[in-house]
């Protein structure tokens, strides 16, 4: 049995949540996720956390600022020395036993290269990327390999330095399948929704970030479906969309397969964990008053190979509700498991 460390952090859900479906499916082994705020000293974890919290909320359009000024050389030099600092907590968390090393946060990557580089860490280690749109950050040498959850983003990443790159398909729980006839109507019943009429998920992450109440009222004015909107822990939001009569409002769901079981359509602003698990699900996907930053490059992205339209208006959104049909993602998504390309390093410990 071997020893695989999985360094992920807790800011949104969707490294979380591809560390978990890593862990889920390396059975026989020894696996253990790490948290990367946690590994860092002090309260800096907890502060950078809160800080990108509270920049998606009260300043969202700086996200594309940022994002342009983490590709100048210096300003990502600093991020990687920055992310330098969990390393000592990093090493002792690793220890001597591990096998195998796999990040799911990018500057989680860059840590394991700086052991990498030290001579401290000998074991292999891999990257997995959570989003469709790869930044430079997001990639780095030293790592034996990079996998991307489709092949766009297998190119993406290749040009930005990555030395081995393999496409797999995106790492999602197995509960996310098309449903049959009988587990909607359970899944609709579950959660109290009509057992007719066409249903729009509305989702926006695990904060419920960025236009969520324009979104669900641009979904309900279309007259084409009702929307189903989670708020995630933005309890705040959920109040607000139940006193503007939404009928539909959840908060934090701890049971997404079976909510995306009732629904037809999935309305997303950021393109990460939630697009691939309802493209997993056999729903179609639309983008719709995306988060800047991380939110439009991965629309760009998604729109660009054909797997999720970026809807720009009201009008357009009408339309695109109207003609949502499920299956587009087996004619693009790759479907090589990622585990097998990391037993496959593990061979060479």
């Amino acid at each position: 049995m071997a020893r695989i460390a999985i360094v992920s952090a807790r800011i949104g859900a969707g490294h979380d949540g591809a560390a978990s479906a890593l862990a889920d499916r390396l059975t026989g082994h020894d696996v253990e996720i790490l948290d990367f705020l946690d590994l860092l000293p002090r309260s800096l974890g907890r502060r950078l956390c809160d800080l990108y919290h509270r920049q998606l909320e009260a300043a969202p359009r700086s996200w594309d600022w940022t994002l342009s000024a983490l590709d100048i050389p210096w300003v990502a030099r600093l991020a990687v020395r920055a992310a330098g600092l969990a390393c000592p907590r990093l090493k002792e968390a690793l220890g001597s036993d591990t096998a195998l090393a796999v990040s799911t946060y990018p500057l989680a990557t860059h840590a394991l290269a700086a052991l990498r580089t030290r001579g401290v860490l000998t074991a292999p280690f891999a990257v997995y990327l959570t989003d469709p749109s790869v930044h430079r950050l997001c990639v780095n040498a030293a790592a034996d390999l990079h996998i991307a959850p489709n092949a766009d983003a297998a190119v993406q990443a290749a040009g930005l330095g990555a030395r081995s790159v393999a496409a797999a398909a995106p790492l999602v729980a197995p509960r996310f399948h098309p449903p049959s006839v009988i587990e909607r109507s359970r899944a609709r019943d579950a959660y109290g929704l009509p057992p007719t009429g066409q249903l729009a998920l509305v989702i926006a992450g695990s904060w419920g970030v960025g236009q969520v109440r324009e979104t669900a009222d641009d979904v309900a004015a279309s007259g084409v479906a009702t929307p189903v909107v989670v708020c995630g822990r933005n309890d705040a939001l959920r109040e607000q969309l139940r006193a503007a009569g939404h009928p539909h409002v959840f908060g934090w769901i701890d049971d997404m397969p079976r909510l995306m079981h009732a629904v037809d359509t999935v309305v997303q602003n950021a393109g990460g964990l939630t697009t691939s698990e309802a493209l997993a699900s056999g729903l179609p996907v639309l983008t719709y008053r995306c988060l800047p930053g991380h939110g439009r490059a991965n629309a760009t992205v998604l729109d660009r190979i054909g797997l999720v339209p970026w809807i720009l208006n009201r009008r357009d959104l009408s339309a695109a509700l109207s003609a949502a049909r499920p299956g587009i993602a087996e004619t693009v998504l790759p479907a090589e498991d990622p585990v097998p390309l990391l037993e496959k390093l593990l061979e060479t410990a």
